[in-house]
C-alpha cells in the first residue's frame, strides 16, 4: 500500500545444564527462543555501518513522502537489505540508525477511538476527511508523543505530533484542545468528544537510511484488544517494512519487486482490528492479516 506522508511536530523532536558433582544444582529457565524476524532486523542494523539521528534527519528527514508497506519474509528481509547496505552499493549504502550505541528499538503505542470506532470505519470506506490518533511512546528513550494522523486530499498523510511530558494523557485537556485545533484547521470538523483507548501494539524497529530515502523494519509485532484483551502477534519470520521516500518508488521498492514481494494493503492499527474482532467489516486488510498474523490467531488474555 502506498500512502504520501508529511510530518508535522509540535513540541520536542523525536527522537544453555550441567551437574558438575552430586550437590543438587538450581535449575536454571531456559530463555524463549529469539524469533526470526527479531534476530534478522537486529543483525542487518549491527552489521551496517550507523549514522546518527542528527544526521538522519539532514539527509532524509522526508517531511512529504510517500509509505510503502510489505510483509517480508526473513531470509528474503536479509538478502535485501545485505543488497542494500553493502559499501559497493550505487549511490552508496543505506545505514541504520544508532543512538547511544542502540540500533534496535522498542515501539509501544496506544490507539484511540470513539465507541463506534470511527476512525476503523473511516479508513475502511476509504473517507477523505479520515485521522487516527494514537500515544506513541519509545521504551528505550521514554520520549511520548500525541500524533495525529490525518489524510490528504491526494493520498498523503499528514501527521501532527506534540510532546507528552510527566503525568500527561493523551485525553487531557491540553492535548483534546491540541486535537480539536488541528482537526478544525485541517478539516473544518469537531473532534470526537468520546474516545477510548482502543488498541495497543509492541514492536521491535529499526531504521535504515540514504540520502532522501528510508526503510523502517518492525519485527515481533504484538497487538492487543483493549476491550477484551485479546492478543494477535504477527508471524515470527516476518519483517513488515515500510520505505519511505520522496519518490514513488526507490531502489528499495524496485529491490522489494525483483524478490516477488509487492505492496501489501495493511496498517498495524486496521489490521489488528480485523483479526482481532472478526465481526467487523474488513475485507480490504484480511487478505494481509493473514499473511501478517498466520491463520490461527488470536489469544484470550482475558482467561
Amino acid at each position: 500500500m502506498t500512502t504520501r506522508t508529511t510530518t508535522r511536530t509540535t513540541g520536542p523532536s523525536d527522537r544453555g545444564a550441567s551437574a558438575a558433582s552430586c550437590t543438587a544444582q538450581p535449575t536454571a529457565q531456559t530463555a524463549p527462543p529469539v524469533p526470526q524476524a527479531v534476530r534478522a532486523v537486529g543483525g542487518a542494523a549491527h552489521a551496517a555501518d550507523p549514522i546518527s539521528l542528527t544526521e538522519l534527519n539532514e539527509r532524509s528527514s522526508l517531511l512529504t513522502r510517500f509509505d510503502r508497506s510489505y510483509l517480508v519474509p526473513a531470509p528474503t528481509f536479509l538478502r535485501v537489505i545485505g543488497r542494500l547496505t553493502d559499501a559497493q552499493h550505487p549511490g552508496g549504502p543505506f545505514r541504520a540508525l544508532a543512538i547511544d550505541g542502540r540500533r534496535a528499538f522498542r515501539y509501544h503505542s496506544v490507539y484511540y477511538d470513539t465507541p463506534g470506532l470511527r476512525s476503523f470505519h473511516d479508513h475502511r470506506q476509504g473517507r477523505r476527511l479520515r485521522f487516527k490518533i494514537r500515544e506513541r511512546v519509545y521504551e528505550d528513550s521514554g520520549e511520548r508523543q500525541f500524533e495525529i494522523k490525518l489524510k490528504g486530499g491526494r493520498g498523503d498523510t499528514v501527521k501532527h505530533r506534540r510532546a507528552l511530558t510527566g503525568t500527561d494523557s493523551p485525553l487531557g485537556a491540553a492535548h483534546r484542545a491540541f486535537l480539536a485545533d488541528t482537526l478544525h484547521r485541517a478539516y473544518a470538523i469537531e473532534a470526537p468528544t468520546s474516545l477510548r483507548p482502543s488498541l495497543a501494539t509492541d514492536y521491535l524497529r529499526t531504521t535504515f537510511v540514504a540520502d532522501g530515502q528510508r526503510i523502517t523494519c518492525d519485527a515481533g509485532l504484538v497487538c492487543v484488544d483493549l476491550r477484551s484483551g485479546s492478543t494477535v502477534r504477527s508471524r515470527t519470520g516476518l519483517v513488515l517494512v515500510e520505505t519511505k521516500s520522496a519518490e514513488h518508488l526507490t531502489v528499495a521498492d524496485r529491490l522489494l519487486h525483483a524478490h516477488q514481494v509487492r505492496p501489501a494493503v495493511f496498517t498495524k492499527y486496521c489490521g489488528a482490528l480485523a483479526v482481532l474482532r472478526p465481526g467487523l467489516p474488513a475485507n480490504r486488510w484480511r487478505r494481509a492479516a493473514h499473511q501478517a498474523f498466520g491463520p490461527h490467531h488470536t489469544d484470550d488474555l482475558a482467561r
